[in-house]
This record gives structure tokens, C-alpha cells and sequence, in this order.
């Protein structure tokens, strides 16, 4: 049963539906991930809770793909699960002024970053759809 699992294409998919969803949600009503930040910068429990949820998905994504160059999906998604431990481990050591750094960058009108997330989104889930055909 196990041998007839792509994880690869499953992460892919599925990371990249979260990221079309979540961008939808920010076009959809802008300003609702700077309010969410807001909402982590004032609350060491949610740093915390946070950090420790990135970085078991992060784990969970380079464990799940094993690295392999020669598959370019395989290769990607491993490293994505580990620039994701990388950020969890930064986020809790210094949530605050990483918080801080991103807050400006979010707290404009300007729409770039969900359309980058959802253009990312579609293709991560189009690259893991591939690969059930």
C-alpha cells in the first residue's frame, strides 16, 4: 500500500492548496494577514504555538520527500520542508523583531503578496496533480 504513495505529489498539492487558499482568503478580505500578525506580535502563547506548528509541518514536508536531484518536485519540496524548520526556528528565537520586520511589509494596500502566494499555490497543486496522471 505504502509503495502506491506519491508523498511528493501529496505535499505538493496540498501545500500549494493551503497557499491558493489562504491567498484567496487575504484578496478576498485584505488586510487579514496583517491583522493576524497583529494578533501573534501581542501574544507569546500564539509565537509559540506557531512556531512549534511550522516546524512540525516543516519536518513533516522534508521527511515525507526524500532528496532526490534527479526529480525536481522531490528535490524542491525537501527543500521548501527545510527553509520551513529554518523559519520556525528563527520565528521562535526571535518572533518579535521578526514580526516586526514583516508587519510594514503586510500593512500596505498593496495586493502583491497574496497574488504571489496564489500564483505559487497553483502551481505547487498543478505540479502534484501532474503527477497522479
Amino acid at each position: 500500500m505504502l509503495d502506491t504513495i506519491d508523498a511528493v505529489a501529496w505535499t505538493s498539492l496540498l501545500l500549494g492548496l493551503f497557499l491558493l487558499a489562504t491567498a484567496i482568503g487575504e484578496l478576498r478580505r485584505p488586510g487579514m494577514w496583517r491583522a493576524m500578525l497583529r494578533e501573534i506580535e501581542a501574544s507569546s502563547a500564539l509565537q509559540l504555538i506557531v512556531g512549534m506548528v511550522e516546524l512540525a509541518l516543516g519536518a513533516a514536508v522534508y521527511l515525507a520527500n526524500p532528496w532526490n536531484p534527479q526529480d525536481w518536485l522531490s528535490a524542491l519540496m525537501t527543500i521548501l520542508g527545510g527553509l520551513m524548520i529554518v523559519e520556525a526556528l528563527v520565528f521562535l528565537v526571535i518572533a518579535d523583531l521578526y514580526l516586526r520586520f514583516w508587519l510594514p511589509r503586510l500593512g500596505t494596500d498593496w495586493r502583491g503578496w497574496a497574488i504571489i502566494s496564489f500564483l505559487i499555490g497553483l502551481w505547487l497543486a498543478a505540479a502534484g496533480t501532474l503527477r497522479f496522471l
